[in-house]
């Protein structure tokens, strides 16, 4: 991390970064692609050992729609997420707001980095993140003797701690990632800690 940008102040910090996507059952209808409707974001103090911020972002989408299964899982309706900020708007309020480009950032699995990606290279915007990644379930996975990789629920299971708030909501899984990112963190086992 380059320390001039704030003065060493953000070497402790870590965004958990998860999203939610437009998703069907089965396959997507003709000409709709899977499009990021919701950014959940929380800060996590690892010198503190604590979560310090939880943030979320309704993004709107263009080439997909929400189907009744996607909000099944998400709770996200249509409605809701018509008045979102286009992505473009929330790549560079991540950016501006969060210091994503600065910070280093975990996500569950690189899910939520391919999704970015892509998204960002079709709608030819910036890319919000810096490259410093770390895929939080890998070291989970490593840090707990599993041969599988579980997912967050699962995760939060064997490390003893509660979901807190809806699976499947960007904020909310953020927030519950973090969790398990202080858990390893705790135990000597994030990288950097």
């Amino acid at each position: 991390m380059d320390r001039s940008m704030d003065g060493g102040q953000g070497e402790h910090l870590l965004n958990v970064v998860d999203v939610e996507a437009t998703c069907w059952d089965g396959e997507p209808p003709p000409g709709q692609v899977s499009e990021i409707i919701e950014i959940g974001l929380t800060v996590v103090d690892l010198r503190a050992g604590e979560r310090s911020a939880k943030h979320r972002l309704v993004v709107r989408p263009v080439r997909s729609e929400v189907s009744p299964f996607c909000t099944e899982l998400t709770g996200l309706t249509q409605a809701e997420v018509d008045g979102g900020l286009s992505f473009a708007d929330a790549c560079r309020t991540l950016a501006a707001e969060h210091r994503t480009g600065l910070l280093p950032w975990a996500s569950w699995g690189d899910y939520d980095r391919n999704q970015f990606t892509r998204q960002c290279r079709t709608a030819g915007v910036r890319y919000p993140f810096g490259q410093h990644h770390t895929n939080a379930k890998i070291v989970f996975t490593a840090a707990y003797g599993l041969r599988r990789r579980p997912g967050m629920a699962r995760a939060l299971e064997a490390a003893g701690l509660p979901l807190e708030g809806r699976h499947h909501r960007g904020d909310d899984d953020a927030w519950n990632i973090a969790a398990l990112v202080l858990a390893l963190a705790g135990r000597g086992k994030w990288p950097g800690a």
